[in-house]
Formats: C-alpha cells, sequence, structure tokens
C-alpha cells in the first residue's frame, strides 16, 4: 500500500463487514458467512506488522440513520476478535444518518485522532457515503489489499479477456442494469439475460409476461439492445408460479402456496415467472462451460424459494465446471455458490455486487476518485 511509514500511527480503515447474520444456539445474533471479513484480513496484518493502530469502520443493514439494535456490529465485533483481536471496529456507520448524506461534520468525527485511512470496502465504493469519500482528501490514503486486487481483475475482464467472453446477468430491475449492459454488450461474446428482468426483454419482443415483473418505461430499451446485433440469450421457457400463489418473504408465516410449473416463453394471464426454465438453464451453461471468460452477477430466480432456486443452482455448477477464468459478483450469486459447497472452484468471488457492476460500467468508481484526492496521491498523468 501507497502510506508512509505506519508505524505508532492510528489508521482508519473502511471495510465492508455488511454480513449475513443469523440467531446463534444462544438466540444472539452471530456471523452466518464470515466471507467479507477474512478478506480483510491481509490488509490488517499489512498494518499491524508495520505498527499501526488500527481502527475499523463499516455498516450493515440498513437501519436508516436510527440507532436500530438489530443492526448492531456487536456480532460482528465477536467474530473480528476472534480473528485479529488487536483491531478495533466502531458501531454501525449508518446509525448517523451523516454517513448517507456525506455530511462534513460526520467526517470530522470520523478522522478525529486518525493519521491515516485505507479503504478495504470494495463493495461500498459506489456509494458517496462520509467514510467512503470523505477521509482520503484530509488524510494519507491508500485502497487495501483486496481493494486493489478487486479493480485488477474486473478492469482485466474488460480489457483482455480469454474468448469466448461470456456474461451471466439476473437480478430484478431492468433499470438498475441497464448502463452496465450496455457496457458489457462491448466487450462480451456471449450475454445470458436472468432473473425478474429477463421478462421486460421479453415482452420488448411481444411476447406475453402474465403477472411478471415488467419495468413498462424500459421495454423500448431492451428493444433497442435486442435490435444492437449482439448475441443476447433470453429465457425460452420459464418457471411460473400460479394465479394466487404466494413465494418468498411476500408468503408470510403462512408459508409459500400455489403450484409452479415449467411454462413457455409466454406467460399466461395471472402467472409469475419467478425461474428460468430448465431448457434455457441447459442452454446458459452450455455457453458458461465452453467460455475462456465468465462473468457471473445475479441470481436467475428467486432463490429464497427452492421451487425458483434450480436455475440459479444449474448456472453455479456451470460456473464452477468451466475451465476458463471465472469471475462471480458478490450477493445472492456469490451466496448460492457457497451453499452448494462450490466457492473454491471459482477463480474470483468478488465482494461487491453492485460496485463490480458499475465499475464495469464507467470503469471507476467514487471511493476510488477520492483515493485520487489523497494528499500523498501521486500527481495524475497528462
Amino acid at each position: 500500500m501507497d502510506l508512509p511509514d505506519v508505524h505508532g500511527l492510528s489508521v482508519l480503515v473502511r471495510v465492508d463487514f455488511n454480513v449475513p447474520l443469523e440467531e446463534g444456539p444462544g438466540g444472539d445474533l452471530v456471523v452466518a458467512d464470515d466471507f467479507r471479513i477474512l478478506t480483510a484480513l491481509p490488509t490488517f496484518d499489512w498494518l499491524l506488522e508495520r505498527g499501526a493502530r488500527v481502527t475499523a469502520c463499516s455498516h450493515l443493514g440498513r437501519p436508516k440513520g436510527s440507532d436500530d439494535r438489530r443492526c448492531s456490529m456487536a456480532p460482528v465485533r465477536q467474530r473480528l476478535a476472534e480473528l485479529r483481536p488487536e483491531i478495533e471496529l466502531m458501531e454501525n456507520l449508518r446509525f448517523s444518518p451523516g454517513e448517507k448524506a456525506n455530511d462534513p461534520a460526520f467526517v470530522d468525527r470520523l478522522v478525529a485522532g486518525q493519521d491515516a485511512y485505507v479503504n478495504e470496502a470494495f463493495g461500498a465504493s459506489h456509494r458517496r457515503h462520509a467514510s467512503v469519500v470523505g477521509p482520503p482528501p484530509r488524510l494519507p490514503s491508500a485502497a487495501g489489499h483486496r481493494m486493489a486486487r478487486e479493480v485488477e481483475i474486473l478492469g482485466g475482464l474488460l480489457d483482455e479477456p480469454a474468448r469466448p467472453f461470456v456474461a451471466v446477468v439476473g437480478g430484478s430491475k431492468v433499470a438498475d442494469k441497464l448502463g452496465v449492459l450496455r457496457a458489457l454488450l462491448d466487450h462480451v461474446d456471449v450475454l445470458a439475460v436472468g432473473g425478474a428482468m429477463a421478462f421486460t426483454f421479453l415482452a420488448a419482443l411481444g411476447h406475453d409476461v402474465g403477472a411478471s415483473m415488467v419495468d413498462l418505461d424500459r421495454v423500448e430499451d431492451c428493444r433497442r439492445l435486442l435490435g444492437s446485433g449482439a448475441k443476447i440469450l433470453l429465457p425460452t421457457d420459464v418457471v411460473a408460479l400460479e394465479p394466487g400463489g404466494t413465494f418468498g418473504p411476500e408468503a408470510g408465516e403462512a408459508g409459500p402456496r400455489g403450484d409452479a410449473k415449467v411454462l413457455a416463453r409466454d406467460v399466461p394471464d395471472g402467472w409469475k415467472g419467478l425461474d428460468i426454465g430448465p431448457d434455457t438453464a441447459a442452454t446458459f451453461a452450455e455457453a458458461i462451460v465452453g467460455a475462456g471468460t465468465v462473468l457471473w452477477n445475479g441470481p436467475v430466480g428467486v432463490v429464497e424459494d427452492e421451487r425458483f432456486a434450480q436455475g440459479t443452482r444449474r448456472v453455479a455448477r456451470a460456473v464452477a465446471d468451466c475451465q476458463g477464468f471465472t469471475v462471480v459478483g458478490g450477493g445472492d450469486s456469490a451466496l448460492a455458490l457457497d451453499h452448494m459447497g462450490l466457492a473454491d472452484r471459482v477463480d474470483f468471488l468478488s465482494t461487491g455486487g453492485g460496485a463490480s457492476l458499475e465499475f464495469v460500467e464507467f470503469g471507476d468508481l467514487p471511493g476510488l476518485a477520492a483515493l485520487r484526492e489523497a494528499p500523498n496521491a501521486p500527481p495524475p498523468t497528462t
């Protein structure tokens, strides 16, 4: 890391410890997956070995600027203490509204008593939040080891990927990913689109989508992408829920109900498409397994509901079986691999879902731009 001698200095490290929690044997919340914590350890070790005093800070969940005990860092602090007891961990940054508002007064409190800053929170670096963009202009700053590796890997995908380059993008809202889809089409050989947003593409082709999620304001955008001549794979069959059925979080205490059936591209009225069908999953898998480079970001179905998780599992297995270079964005894609015991068969698991997509789209992030404003940053090249 490009920092001055940190011996005896206090260093603030912004980490992304927004990790899943679960109820432990005693009823208290405990860390369910410590992957993001583990990825920060090399940076902590580098600083500790050089005599720094290290304070980490992170957000957790969505407390909406209030002191929500369900989002306390206490379970994370306990796990971190087991791994690196020398590290102090602040309470949830988002307990203060100043974090998301990038309030200069909140930045003042963060940097008080600190001599240097390290951004080791790739997964949060697409946010212009106080802890991400506030400290670098005030303190000698650097990217952490994992942060630098994320940029190296994702940048390499855009510069010189092994061919064919296949991207699989899932998720729900087309509006959130139109920009990255356009950017990917400039680089990939095949773009496979799954998840709820695939139905806006199907609507653009004139197919009936029933009660499936569709962004009517983006149909024309999808139609233009489909008319670009790029190779875009869309579902040819779907798994849909019958009218009146419930699924996932909306099921409530009664639990999910209703039949799920494999249907063709045209979904009848009242039916809701919630997963890619088996034929589509086979087509996606064939493209993935034969790829030289794979980027996967986002589930292709509602993985919280077993009836609509099979497509994502098939994609996960194909990514694990691919002999090319495989990169998986954070979030539910990484969780699917982990639950299937396949995470160690992927070349690179990114710690950022939205951040990885924004980096692919723009080639930069607010957190990276802020580091270039640090007093120790090299002058820009002309």
